[in-house]
């Protein structure tokens, strides 16, 4: 055999002897082995999808809910409430009381103030979203409690960025005039309810005095989200 030849076979030979799959890996040039460019080359691993983020809201916390409304708007809601630091509930602060000094006049009132801050949801909406469809729920709820009569519904600017008063009508030991403010603000919810009735007789309360003050209340509430976020 011609000497130049015999490195030729050797590899040739080699190569038979290697599995076909791997085969593409020789060759049989006098430059040697080169690595094939017909091997696949692994894929790259699918990246995964990114999770959706939302915004946490524009306010993080919320006020004292017995502390949202000062002395002075508490003193004149209710005059004579029980608790005038008010009761603190279940999400909410709650003040009433009897004014008999006057016993041919003798008023009752009460007020519940409840703040809501929700935050945003991949799967539920941005905070400001869930607000609005949480404060329709307070709508909802205060045009259906307590067996209401003369429900009334009224869209309310000034306070802020949405807002409805829901004036009703209940039956108790005697009659109620309620009135019920739901204000969203970015993303915290206030409803402000609002109720009075006379007893022993007397006169029931104004519903368009009771309208007024509870709006008034609702937005001192709104004012005090805004400031307890600034701290």
């Amino acid at each position: 055999m011609h000497r130049s030849t015999a490195p030729r076979l050797a590899r040739l030979l080699a190569c038979a002897a290697v599995p076909v799959m791997l085969v593409a890996g020789c060759s049989d040039s006098d430059g040697g082995e080169k690595k094939s460019s017909a091997t696949p080359s692994a894929s790259a691993p699918a990246k995964p999808s990114a999770t959706p983020t939302v915004s946490a809201g524009k306010y993080a916390k919320i006020p004292d809910l017995c502390k949202a409304l000062s002395a002075k708007t508490v003193e004149k809601l209710v005059p004579k409430a029980k608790k005038k630091d008010g009761e603190l509930l279940t999400g909410s602060c709650f003040w009433n009381g009897l004014d008999s000094e006057d016993t041919d006049d003798q008023q009752f009132r009460s007020v519940n103030l409840h703040i809501m801050a929700l935050s945003g949801d991949p799967n539920l909406g941005s905070a400001d979203k869930r607000a609005q469809a949480y404060a329709e729920q307070q709508v909802k709820k205060a045009t259906t409690e307590d067996d209401p009569k003369d429900v009334k519904t009224t869209k309310t600017g000034g306070i802020g960025d949405w807002a409805t008063t829901v004036t009703t009508k209940t039956k108790k030991t005697v009659d109620f005039s309620n009135v019920t403010v739901v204000t969203r603000t970015a993303n915290v919810v206030v409803a402000l309810k609002y109720s009075g009735a006379g007893y022993e007789g007397a006169k029931a309360p104004d519903a368009a005095d009771l309208t007024k003050d509870a709006q008034a209340a609702a937005k001192e509430a709104v004012a005090s989200v805004a400031a307890a976020n600034k701290k």
